[in-house]
């Protein structure tokens, strides 16, 4: 097996809490930057070299403040088709799903997937790009059109958006879609745009966190960077935020390994798996 993501502190999957997998796929994404297929065992890789110490021939974690309670497996990389079987296992064991991707049309077949066990389901979607093209389906910049008979609308929200297409605004207004943009978080600040997502969704939550939602000054190794993003520590804030309330599952996709620097996007990302698993 490839290595396992520094996080995971047993090899025992009936005893785990938390599941981490990979999906090592970008054959949906149309971006410029390849390379998101790397990224789930590149942030494995990182975690290990970035989030842990040794002393005296002993590994020690770089924990969060807060500390773990839980126990987490790492299920090692699935192919795309495999994510309904795997997430079937996962799920009805009651343990929480954390997927690291691959382009975020994967999130598309997970959505699908946990519906079928929770509904209504709400979906809380970071992103810089709606992901609201209806006119072109099945692809990374489709997913919010695609699951839309598996979410619902009312409870679901979408937070960084800044680049849509005309389309896009089209769609988000005929759905009445709820969107927090980096500005509204600016004006208003982070503690109320945490409100304003906790007063949005219902008990059902489904994260998914596209890394191009975060400012490039923090990310820039995502396959389709855009300025004016939020910071790494309004993202984190959110999500523990949201997942203190409860999560049935979280992806982090769009990480681009052969752009980031000096793997600044990687470890972000392996840090904000660890502060969403001391919050679950």
């Amino acid at each position: 097996m490839e290595q396992r993501i520094c996080w995971a502190n047993t090899d025992n999957f009936d005893e785990a809490d938390i599941v981490i997998i990979g999906v090592p796929d970008e054959s949906q994404s149309h971006a410029l930057r390849k390379g998101t297929s790397e990224a789930p065992d590149w942030i494995r890789r990182i975690s290990n070299l970035r989030d842990t110490y040794t002393r005296k021939g002993k590994k020690s974690l770089g924990l969060p403040y807060s500390g773990f309670k839980h126990k987490v497996y790492d299920y090692g990389n699935i192919t795309r088709n495999k994510i309904d079987e795997v997430y079937d296992k996962i799920l009805s064991k009651s343990k929480i799903p954390l997927l690291i991707g691959g382009d975020h049309s994967i999130s598309t077949h997970i959505i699908k997937s946990i519906s079928k066990r929770k509904e209504p389901l709400s979906l809380v979607y970071f992103d810089a790009h709606p992901d609201f093209v209806s006119s072109t389906t099945d692809y990374y910049g489709s997913v919010f059109h695609d699951i839309l008979p598996h979410i619902e609308i009312k409870s679901s929200l979408q937070v960084g958006v800044r680049t849509p297409e005309q389309e896009e605004l089209d769609n988000l207004k005929k759905y009445e879609l709820k969107v927090i943009t980096p500005f509204e978080i600016a004006e208003k600040g982070i503690e109320h745009a945490a409100k304003s997502i906790l007063g949005t969704i219902g008990k059902n939550v489904y994260i998914s966190f596209d890394m191009d939602c975060i400012d490039p000054a923090f990310a820039p190794g995502v396959s389709v960077p855009v300025p004016l993003g939020i910071t790494n520590i309004e993202a984190v804030y959110l999500l523990k935020e949201i997942t203190k309330k409860g999560i049935l599952g979280m992806d982090i996709m769009e990480v681009c390994p052969s752009y980031d620097i000096k793997d600044r996007t990687s470890h972000l990302a392996s840090r904000m798996i660890s502060e969403v698993i001391s919050c679950c």
